[in-house]
Order: C-alpha cells, then sequence, then structure tokens
C-alpha cells in the first residue's frame, strides 16, 4: 500500500546535499578529489574543539545535557547576552524549523526572498505552513519590495545576511528601514536574521543584530558553528532572541537534541580566536582571488561577504559541473534556487583554487 501524505508533503521537493568526496572517488575511480560545494572550512575543524572532543568521547554512553548549561554560560560571556536568550539546536537548521513550529500558525504566512536559502522554503512547507516569495534584485535581498509584502497576517520572516547562495549583504540602515517599516504593519512579526556566515563579513556597514535587539525585540538572530568553526559534522547552532520567545522554543524544542561532544567542542571553539582569525583572512583572501580570476574568464561573479563565490555561467551549470567533477573537483550548482546556469564555488587553499579554476577553464574552453 502507497501511504497517504498531505498534499504539502507529496508536493515536497526534497534538499540534495553536495555530493561527498568519498561517493565521488568511488564512483569514478579516481583519487585526490576535492570539494568546493558545501561552505566548509579548508582548514578543517579547530584544534582545541577537536581535543575536547576526543575527551567527550569516553562519557558517550550517557545523555547530554539537555539544557546545555555550560556551552550557553560559555556563549553568554562570549556575546555578551544572558543565558535566558540562547537557544541551541542541532545546527541553524534545527533552529529554523523550531521558529516555524512554534510561532506560525495555520491562519499566519511566512515572508522568504526568492533565491535565497533554500531550506527555508522546504521547512515551511514540509510544515504546511503559508509563504510568501520575493525575488532578489540583482542577486541582493530586495527589502524596499519585501516590506511592501508584509501584511497583517505576516508573521514570521526570514533574513539571510550574508545570503547563501550569492554572497552578497545588506547595510544597517536598510535593515532598520526594513524593520520599522514592516512592524508598522505586523507588530507582532518575527525576524529571523540568519547569520551563518556573519564572521566573515567585512563591510563597514554590516549590522549587528544583537545590537538591533535591544530596540527590536522581534528580531532573532541565528548562528552556526558549522562554517567558520569547522564543526559542520557535529550539528551545533544558536539562537540568540528575547527570553520569553527563547522559552516558547524550549517548550517545542525535543530534549537531548545536541550531542555532548558538539557542546564541549563549541566550548572549546570559542577560545580558538587565532583559528577563527585565519579562517577569516584566508577567506577573504582568496574570495578576491577566486572572483578576479573567474571575472577574467569574462563571468558575472557577486561581491561576496562570504567564505563562497556565486557565478554566472553562458551555459547551464549542471554539464559544467558534472565535467568538473570527472577532473576531480566537486562544485555546487544551484538550480533548486532558481539560478540553472549558475554554480556556487567554496574557497579553499591557494592550491585547491587553483585546481579548480584550471579545472572550470578547460571545461568552459572544451563547449
Amino acid at each position: 500500500m502507497r501511504p497517504t501524505v498531505p498534499h504539502h508533503v507529496e508536493t515536497l521537493t526534497p534538499y540534495v546535499a553536495g555530493k561527498p568526496i568519498e561517493e565521488t572517488e568511488r564512483e569514478l575511480g579516481i583519487k585526490g578529489v576535492i570539494k568546493l560545494a558545501s561552505n566548509e572550512n579548508p582548514f578543517g575543524p579547530s584544534p582545541k574543539a577537536m581535543e575536547a572532543v576526543v575527551k567527550a568521547l569516553a562519557s558517550t554512553h550517557l545523555y547530554p545535557d539537555a539544557s546545555c548549561f555550560y556551552f550557553k554560560r560559555k556563549l553568554a560571556e562570549f556575546l555578551k547576552v544572558g543565558t535566558e536568550s540562547i537557544v541551541v539546536g542541532s545546527g541553524s537548521n534545527e533552529l529554523i524549523e523550531l521558529l516555524i513550529r512554534t510561532f506560525l500558525s495555520d491562519q499566519d504566512e511566512a515572508l522568504v526572498a526568492k533565491g535565497s536559502f533554500v531550506i527555508y522554503k522546504i521547512a515551511l512547507q514540509a510544515h504546511g505552513k503559508r509563504f510568501v516569495e520575493v525575488p532578489l534584485r540583482d542577486y541582493h535581498y530586495d527589502l524596499e519590495a519585501m516590506a511592501e509584502r508584509v501584511t497583517p497576517r505576516t508573521r514570521l520572516i526570514f533574513l539571510a545576511n550574508p545570503d547563501n547562495p550569492t554572497g552578497t549583504y545588506f547595510g544597517r540602515a536598510a535593515l532598520e528601514r526594513f524593520l520599522e517599516k514592516a512592524l508598522q504593519v505586523s507588530p507582532q512579526l518575527i525576524v529571523a536574521m540568519d547569520e551563518a556566515y556573519f564572521e566573515y563579513a567585512s563591510a563597514q556597514d554590516y549590522p549587528d543584530s544583537l545590537a538591533l535587539q535591544r530596540d527590536c525585540p522581534n528580531l532573532v538572530t541565528l548562528r552556526t558553528f558549522s562554517k567558520i568553526y569547522g564543526l559542520a559534522g557535529l550539528r551545533l547552532g544558536y539562537g540568540v532572541m528575547d527570553p520569553a520567545m527563547a522559552g516558547y522554543l524550549n517548550r517545542t524544542r525535543m530534549p537531548f537534541n545536541v550531542a555532548s561532544p558538539a557542546q564541549v567542542a563549541g566550548i572549546a571553539a570559542l577560545d580558538d580566536a587565532e583559528f577563527v582569525r585565519k579562517t577569516a583572512q584566508l577567506a577573504r583572501q582568496e574570495v578576491a582571488h577566486v572572483t578576479g580570476a573567474l571575472r577574467q574568464l569574462g563571468l558575472m561573479v557577486a561581491p561576496s561577504q562570504t567564505n563562497f563565490v556565486f557565478t554566472e555561467l553562458p551555459q547551464p551549470a549542471a554539464p559544467v559541473y558534472e565535467a568538473m567533477l570527472r577532473k576531480g573537483v566537486i562544485v555546487r550548482p544551484i538550480p533548486a534556487y532558481g539560478f540553472p546556469n549558475a554554480l556556487r564555488i567554496t574557497v579553499g587553499t591557494r592550491a585547491e583554487n587553483e585546481r579548480m579554476l584550471a579545472a572550470l577553464k578547460e571545461v568552459l574552453s572544451s563547449r
């Protein structure tokens, strides 16, 4: 018998993750594959974090601390916020789902940017919630257009800053104007700032969402240890928000949702400032290098405030991706985001980036 599911589940297009190195090498019978597809840290994880993880493995027969007490205390000191304002999740993806599950009723709707992080749409549809999409403009969030689409039914808005997959950002002044207009229309709405890549952002007007929360308690900040800290495999993210809002999320959050190794890794990673500094410096240097090289090939590259670049090709990206795969270079085609001709390319080490550029140039010249 075929199981019966609601229409919103039947029509849901699942997220397709980047291809793993091991699978690519096995399928193609090649070695030495490099992965520049999932915006991971080319230096690997924080050494201090890994040392803490090894010690924590001896206690994996015990359930983790359900309240993440020590991690939250360390994080609160690091961010200069109260522990009651922090909710910890299995990656920031879990927090996205928690916000939807906790605050969206069947009468409400959400607002997202079309072409931004696809998980917002997937999570909303998986929960059977209504949402409105507003297209990007020139690969950037169109906050003015999004503000115009806010109605009294709008309860939740997701904003990625910097954005994934484009790497672009919006500044403080634009965000403040958006918040003022949106909250006038729907005073109860929640604006979730997804800042998975904020440690890479160097623009002078990049907004401090935590500071803005003092005047805007409707603002939620979502962050992750998956990117600059190199802990993607441990799944550790957090949200900072009004304590009352955090209390509701902790009601709907499943118990023991963050593993013990992830908690201790997060504590240790926060002390590894040099690792974060080195990673951010490398990313900025290599984003500039890769951006310049791609533009020399005649390609459009969006200005990036992240550890990846977004480039539009003069042809469909999928065959280019497949050809580069056979050369042992994994990048990310992103048709699911509405960009069938675009690649999202994580910046790696200089040697990895040079290999990627050589493979891309060879593939493009042969077509």
